[in-house]
């Protein structure tokens, strides 16, 4: 098992210094810089200005230096946000969007299993329709379009809940954000895990249990729901992250203070710190997330670790 998990960070390495490389040239090699829609500076000013960030030295050196203040955690200044750094920023952000994120992610596994669980037993029911239509709902429309009828609905017409605003992460202002991240995680849940469990209770050992005359529950959760969920595990980690990721949008809606708010306004002042940093959170947060679940996929089932 050791031995598997190191060959899982060995190859996590490359990727991640693959990803780093690839977003600072691309960054770089982006037509303008941070101090192109200002007003017009004297030359001077500017030669001082890009002095002062590096941007006037070799692009060799500029991804020297970077990767430099990377190794000792440093993400360097931001060009927009005057006397703050792109770690001050992050750290403000990213817990409002993590907390979001969490939230959300552990109600959809909850729930999404449940609900397939529950449609897998009772196939072809009406509870098997209702879970799939509501499943199917929840894939094809995404997160934006859930959020605004929500708030149109929940927040404008009933006025049970708030429409925006974040509020020191008061558990009333995250109701209508969490449940717009939920619903289309909770949906992909759902449809792999009654799939996964229907394959599973047509397979000859759950027969055979149900031969020796065991109760459905033991059926459910000593022999079926363990291997039916292997293909939901696999799901999970780019789930996780995609709705970090995801509450970018939501985050836009509801007027949060998260990553979300700080990528728009990097990217649209070109902030290549900003942008940059953020990229390579969610690019590192991907791998780790992937590397975890491959993890936690062969200690469930060993086979994984000699193929």
């Amino acid at each position: 098992m050791l031995k598997f998990i190191l060959k899982r960070i060995l190859e996590a390495i490359p990727t991640l210094f693959i990803l780093i490389t690839f977003s600072f040239f691309l960054m770089r090699l982006a037509p303008g810089n941070p101090f192109s829609s200002e007003k017009a500076y004297p030359p001077e000013v500017m030669a001082n200005i890009e002095a002062k960030y590096h941007l006037n030295e070799p692009l060799y050196k500029q991804y020297g230096l970077y990767l430099e203040n990377l190794a000792h955690g440093d993400f360097g200044p931001s060009f927009k946000y005057k006397d703050q750094s792109v770690n001050d920023l992050l750290a403000s952000a990213f817990p409002v969007s993590f907390k979001l994120g969490s939230i959300a992610f552990v109600f959809a596994v909850l729930l999404g299993i449940t609900a397939g669980v529950v449609a897998a037993l009772k196939q072809n029911s009406k509870w098997d329709y209702i879970v799939m239509g509501f499943a199917m709902t929840g894939v094809i429309m995404p997160s934006f379009v859930f959020a605004p009828l929500l708030v149109l609905f929940f927040a404008i017409y009933m006025k049970w809940l708030p429409a925006g605003g974040w509020n020191g992460g008061e558990i009333y202002y995250m109701v209508l954000p969490v449940l717009s991240l939920t619903i289309g995680y909770l949906a992909g849940i759902a449809r792999i895990t009654r799939g996964s469990m229907i394959e599973v209770l047509h397979s000859n050992y759950i027969r055979t249990a149900k031969a020796k005359g065991l109760s459905l529950k033991k059926i459910i959760f000593r022999h079926a729901l363990k291997p039916a969920l292997l293909p939901v595990i696999t799901y999970l980690g780019p789930a996780f992250v995609g709705i970090i990721t995801g509450s970018m949008v939501i985050e836009s809606v509801f007027g949060l203070p998260g990553i979300g708010q700080l990528f728009v306004n990097g990217a649209l002042n070109r902030d290549y710190s900003l942008v940059l940093s953020l990229t390579i959170l969610v690019g590192t947060l991907t791998i780790f997330f992937n590397a975890l679940v491959d993890i936690f996929y062969a200690i469930i089932d060993p086979k994984v670790r000699y193929s």
